[in-house]
């Protein structure tokens, strides 16, 4: 006698999507108010000037401008971002001291 074994139901047939995590934008990269710039888990980055954060600890810009990560001691990391001008300024002012 012919048998087929019954199609039971697979426990296991869930995924869930990826999470992206990482740096979006690098340093130098000009943003807009609101362009994500880093998805982490826990503040690994911190948010530095003009640099807001997210309940899952995503940064994102405040404002448009020029986005820096600043390092301070060995441990902590900073991402900032700066308008415009104020970066023309700085690239300015470091190109005159050489």
């Amino acid at each position: 006698m012919a048998h087929k074994k019954a199609g039971g139901s697979s426990r296991n047939g869930r995924d869930s999507n990826p999470q992206y995590r990482g740096v979006k934008r690098y340093a130098g990269e000009y943003v807009s108010g609101g362009t994500i710039l880093v998805r982490q888990v826990g503040s690994k980055i911190k948010p530095g000037k003009n640099v807001g954060m997210g309940r899952d600890f995503t940064l994102y810009a405040r404002i448009d401008g020029i986005v820096a990560y600043e390092y301070k001691g060995k441990k902590r990391h900073y991402a900032s971002v700066y308008p415009v001008e104020q970066a023309v300024k700085s690239v300015e002012a470091a190109s005159t001291v050489n």
